[in-house]
């Protein structure tokens, strides 16, 4: 799954505004084919492609040495936003083979052993070292060392800025995608001193399938 996105600007775009275009679709349509997709996140999707999208335009004329370095940015921050979007929302039911294909994301093979789900939960390690950033670092509840247990893939990260504590997963609006630890959250200089509420949940690899939810926890943006 590590190539799957184009190298080439010309083939990046047209790709880009397919998967866009195609996801959009999805969840747009009456009554929604797709609602395991949360707003926030298919708002950063199709954020990232108009940002993209322009940038990319522009070199299209002539230009200058700053739009093409701008071109590359977005072009890394779009490819940086689409991979977790893909491994989150596109890996598993209810989207199907026949729509991965469709939005050139390639299938399974099938030909690896199965994973089991796990019936653990993930534990948060959080650094508020940094101003506006949690570092997150993770652990399985059944062991003592950082990572991940063997056979899963990475973890989904729900989390939301509250006023009051959180009692339901349900509260934590967004969703943050790891493989490769540590998770950062990037926040504004408005937002220092409010209490984030997060949770954690470990998701393998085959479709997308996850364990369940670790327990709630609470941060102070520093």
């Amino acid at each position: 799954m590590s190539d799957y996105v184009p190298s080439k600007d010309t083939t990046f775009d047209p790709w880009f505004e397919n998967l866009k275009n195609y996801v959009v679709d999805k969840t747009s349509s009456k009554p929604p084919a797709w609602t395991h997709i949360l707003p926030e996140s298919l708002t950063k999707l199709t954020g990232a492609y108009t940002l993209w999208h322009g940038a990319y335009a522009k070199t299209l004329a002539p230009h200058t040495k700053v739009d093409t370095e701008a071109k590359n940015d977005a072009k890394t921050t779009a490819i940086a936003v689409i991979r977790p979007f893909v491994n989150q929302y596109l890996r598993f039911m209810p989207v199907t083979n026949e729509d991965r294909t469709a939005m050139g994301i390639p299938n399974h093979s099938g030909s690896h052993t199965p994973v089991q789900v796990p019936k653990t939960s993930p534990r948060l390690l959080i650094d508020t070292s940094t101003r506006r950033r949690l570092i997150i670092h993770y652990r399985d509840e059944k062991s003592e060392h950082r990572g991940k247990p063997a056979g899963v893939h990475g973890i989904e990260v729900r989390w939301a800025i509250l006023d009051h504590p959180a009692v339901d997963v349900k509260e934590l609006v967004n969703s943050s995608f790891d493989t490769n630890p540590p998770l950062t959250l990037e926040f504004e200089e408005h937002e220092r001193g409010k209490r984030v509420y997060l949770c954690g949940v470990w998701e393998i690899e085959r479709e997308g399938e996850k364990g369940p939810f670790g327990a709630i926890e609470e941060a102070i943006i520093p």
